[in-house]
């Protein structure tokens, strides 16, 4: 049962949304904003907000006319100043929880010109006259329904062209009914499109995706990973290299970022000879590194790896780039496979590489480079690599995902050098 009930707001919680306490117990509210005193509906710990009774000093207006009502953006009433606190203390919390009492840097805004990758979401409907009827934009707030849209302002100029052609590219398959995303993403070589959803398709459908593909200049077009046709490589640039990643693979959301994050990769290793790259990807760290180093990339995505392997070939001044296919979370590099390495580098995903970490601490490795999406798991494996000796030079919050509640880290750590190796037990 919804109450309609006045409420302080604390704080801002994990996820952007206000937090207050009510007779019930704590609610989350979306939208409101810390010292705000607001009027909502109330249904458990989940509040909606109604008015604003008594705005914050930091409250400005929102420069989307879809904020509140689609789900991509968390926060943008909150003023830069207040924005970046909130932000910078999801780390800091996290690393306070975990029993870690250190210095972190300033947050770095590296939303640049925005994100490089969307995700459109397709649905479709029939009206009173049986006619099929196509929504294509983003998830609406706490739903799965759609709310169309015609622009997004966080979205780089890449991307100008991607909401009409996942529109094109709904309106194709329409046929088939079944919910779709696509996933876009800016290459320099134009628009890169995967659709997932569709399950297998006819020859005739395959064949109108693929003149479609011409139609709007596409780069590439695929299904489900399985490439329709490529009419150019879809290319992204890393440092010297140029790299045409798999259908759906994994890149950091604006070039920016990427860019951020590599640089304070880099600065991380400093002179290492012999580099560790772990999760690599396609590369985003590794063929760079590879301008002043020799790189191990690590990663279990076959795909992946072969984007990177090509990609190092053809680059020029770039020392050895190697590569292993391993599943890192069921076999982690193990301490006398790591001692070779003057500087390891771990991009995890969001669940972090707490076993991997267990070994590097148990290793002889001297600079260790944790990258990681997830303040909670990068805190604890953070505390794994300070209690197996290591001490931390630097920790740095980058902002790439303006206007939501994901925070990028990169941190350095060096060995103490009064502190020996452990050998003791590292898995399970």
């Amino acid at each position: 049962m919804n109450l309609r009930m006045p409420l302080t707001i604390e704080r801002l919680g994990q996820r952007g949304e206000g937090v207050a306490r009510s007779d019930e117990g704590t609610v989350f509210v979306p939208y409101a904003l810390a010292g705000e005193t607001i009027l909502a509906e109330v249904d458990g710990e989940r509040g909606a907000l109604v008015e604003v009774t008594k705005a914050s000093p930091d409250r400005i207006a929102p420069f989307c006319p879809h904020y509140t009502v689609c789900g991509g953006c968390a926060v943008q009433s909150l003023a830069p100043a207040a924005y970046g606190d909130w932000k910078r203390g999801l780390l800091t919390s996290a690393l306070d929880h975990a029993g870690l009492r250190v210095d972190v840097e300033p947050m770095i805004d590296a939303h640049g010109e925005g994100r490089r990758r969307a995700t459109f979401h397709a649905r479709f409907d029939r009206d009173a006259l049986g006619r099929v009827q196509t929504v294509v934009g983003f998830m609406r707030a706490r739903s799965h329904d759609i709310v169309a849209l015609d622009d997004c302002p966080i979205l780089a100029p890449g991307l100008a062209g991607a909401l009409p052609a996942a529109r094109a590219v709904a309106q194709m398959l329409n046929q088939l009914g079944k919910p779709l995303d696509i996933l876009i993403t800016a290459s320099l070589e134009g628009l890169d499109v995967d659709v997932r959803g569709t399950g297998k398709l006819s020859f005739e459908i395959a064949q109108a995706l693929i003149g479609l593909a011409g139609k709007l200049d596409l780069a590439r077009i695929s299904n489900h990973g399985d490439i329709l046709i490529e009419r150019r490589p879809p290319l992204i640039q890393m440092g010297r290299a140029k790299v045409a990643p798999a259908p759906g693979a994994f890149l950091q959301a604006t070039d920016l970022g990427e860019e951020t994050l590599a640089r304070l990769v880099s600065e991380g290793v400093g002179k290492s000879r012999r580099v560790l790259d772990l999760f690599s990807g396609v590369g985003t760290f590794a063929l760079r590194l590879a301008d002043k180093a020799t790189v191990l990339a690590v990663e279990t995505d076959g795909h992946a790896l072969a984007s990177l392997e090509k990609a190092a070939n053809f680059a020029q001044g770039l020392r050895t780039v190697s590569s292993e296919k391993r599943d890192l979370f069921k076999r982690p590099l193990l301490p006398h496979e790591l001692d070779p390495f003057d500087a390891v580098v771990f991009d995890p995903p969001r669940s972090g590489a707490e076993e991997q970490a267990r070994a590097i601490a148990a290793s002889n490795v001297k600079i260790a480079v944790a990258v990681s999406c997830n303040a909670q798991t990068f805190a604890r494996d953070a505390k794994i690599l300070v209690d197996g000796g290591f001490r931390i030079e630097r920790i740095t919050p980058v902002d790439q995902f303006r206007h939501s509640a994901h925070i990028e880290v990169v941190a350095v750590f060096h060995r103490e050098p009064t502190k020996t190796k452990r050998r003791g037990r590292l898995l399970g």
